[in-house]
């Protein structure tokens, strides 16, 4: 195994632990709020490492490039899915409703 192999595992296993990570908090937590901190922040670094060790995997520019794309597309998706959450478990416990 080379140390660009080993190097591309070592982020990959990084990934897949902080993937736990999050979905440990998403399970333990009590409420809502620290139910999304703990998978937002645990799931955008946990697929940052996953995207750098498959980048490293595969030695291309192009693909390098695309797996940034695709991380940055993600992390928008996950800060607007969690304000939407996080906003409407705020309404709710105000008694505002809607």
């Amino acid at each position: 195994m080379s140390l660009v192999e080993l190097a591309a595992a070592l982020f990959l296993l990084c990934g897949c632990a902080f993937f736990l990570a999050g979905t440990l908090g998403l399970l333990r937590f009590p409420d809502t709020l620290s139910r999304l901190h703990a998978l937002t922040k645990a799931d955008n670094v946990g697929l940052l490492l996953i995207c750098i060790g498959l980048a490293i995997q595969s030695g291309s520019l192009r693909a390098s490039l695309q797996l940034g794309l695709v991380w940055l597309l993600a992390l928008t998706a996950s800060t607007v899915s969690a304000h939407l959450v996080a906003r409407r478990a705020h309404r709710q416990s105000n008694g505002a409703g809607r």
